[in-house]
């Protein structure tokens, strides 16, 4: 099974070794774990979901059974309008169900900055996304980093915004699961 994943930064593994990004430590999990998988990055430093679904045509290739959608963070950062941001996650997941490629979504939990209206509206998006089109949704790309004993600086890199290897390694260990428990129901 080929599996896409579609994203940012977080997804492209950016700051780190090739190897020690989301994909690969992903990829070496997955395949740990019995998965007969061959994981796609299909992410990009700095995209937005507008730039997601700029590219989700070229992603989805006959080749992809499956996409994991990780997308939003850069909207949040620039401010961006989540009624936006929504449809632009929205015009993914019609372009993947009219390949027939299954979906999963991650989602982030964000901070106050932009006040509580925005912060719903925001986090929102993937809960109802991921209801309405019926994909399972990992809530929040950060949570086991920020639920983690170790110190905050183990797990993310400089700049604050972007998780180290360790981080990556966290996220993996939590998110593999119910990645494998998905990819059981994938065709």
């Amino acid at each position: 099974m080929t599996v896409a994943a579609l994203g940012d930064s977080l997804t492209q593994g950016y700051g780190l070794p090739r190897d020690e990004g989301f994909v690969p430590q992903m990829q070496a999990w997955l395949t740990a774990h019995g998965a007969d998988v061959e994981m796609l990055n299909a992410g990009v430093s700095g995209d937005t979901t507008a730039g997601g679904l700029r590219r989700v045509a070229w992603t989805l290739t006959d080749d992809v059974d499956a996409m994991i959608v990780n997308l939003g963070g850069n909207d949040f950062l620039r401010a961006l309008d989540p009624a936006n941001s929504r449809e632009n996650l929205r015009g993914i997941l019609e372009a993947a169900e009219e390949a027939d490629v299954d979906v999963m979504l991650v989602g982030l939990t964000i901070s106050n900055n932009y006040g509580p209206d925005y912060k719903e509206q925001f986090e929102g998006m993937y809960t109802d996304l991921a209801a309405e089109f019926d994909v399972p949704l990992y809530p929040d790309y950060f949570a086991a980093m920020n639920a983690s004993d170790l110190p905050r600086e183990d797990l993310m890199q400089r700049d604050g915004i972007h998780p180290s290897a360790k981080g990556v390694a966290i996220t993996v260990e939590d998110m593999g699961p119910k990645v494998l428990e998905w990819l059981e129901t994938v065709q």
